[in-house]
């Protein structure tokens, strides 16, 4: 399917957008029913909230490509979100004492390590990058890992199972969102590597005007 034209890719108003600012909504209502209910309860709920936010995430993009709904804001929203998640989900796992720190400062340092690498991108004009399948794969194991987690923490007859089937899709997460965040690094060298050349051809121009005639 060829992509979405220029001037259609300053969208704001689509489908696939509602549905991420949607899943941006229950962030919040996710917080609040993890740190302020604190209830089995309220955990069902939030893993209910969960699996719908990993849905919407794989419904969005299928959407915007049937559709040809692609957006720019899109393209900022849909990793904005599902970052968002994991560092809700991460911070209020380690507050319930659920899982360690350790494993928040790992992935912390991930998105200190790609805020680096986009600020650079965007000091010479560049936007985001584009996702990549390693870096949704990482997501969408990291989403599988932390209902799973939530249901361990709880003493029922399957927490020892999905503990150990959480632990197992968190840490090959965490592992692969690394290996993203060194995708996108290369990819962005590349980009400025581009640059750098762009800037050295144009300087040689300037200094030898006529070399170009000849």
């Amino acid at each position: 399917m060829a992509e979405a034209q220029p001037d259609l890719r300053q969208r704001v108003v689509t489908i696939p957008n509602a549905i991420s600012f949607a899943r941006l909504a229950g962030v919040p209502v996710f917080l609040w029913l993890v740190l302020g209910v604190r209830t089995q309860t309220g955990d069902w709920w939030a893993l209910g909230l969960l699996g719908a936010a990993g849905l919407s995430d794989w419904l969005d993009g299928k959407i915007a490509r049937a559709l040809n709904q692609q957006s720019r804001i899109g393209e900022i929203l849909d990793p904005a979100a599902d970052r968002l998640y994991i560092v809700c989900t991460v911070v209020a796992l380690a507050i319930r004492a659920i899982i360690g720190w350790w494993l928040v400062a790992v992935l912390a340092a991930r998105e200190l390590f790609l805020g680096l690498v986009l600020l650079a991108l965007r000091r010479r004009g560049y936007g985001p990058l584009q996702v990549s399948f390693v870096g949704k794969a990482a997501t969408l194991s990291l989403l599988y890992a932390f209902p799973l987690l939530f249901v361990g923490s709880h003493q029922t007859s399957y927490a020892v199972v999905a503990r150990v089937f959480g632990w197992a899709f968190a840490l090959w997460g965490t592992a692969l969102y690394w290996w993203a965040a060194v995708l996108y690094l290369a990819q962005a060298r590349r980009l400025l590597a581009t640059i750098r050349d762009s800037n050295r051809t144009a300087a040689r121009r300037d200094r030898h005007p006529g070399a170009a005639a000849r």
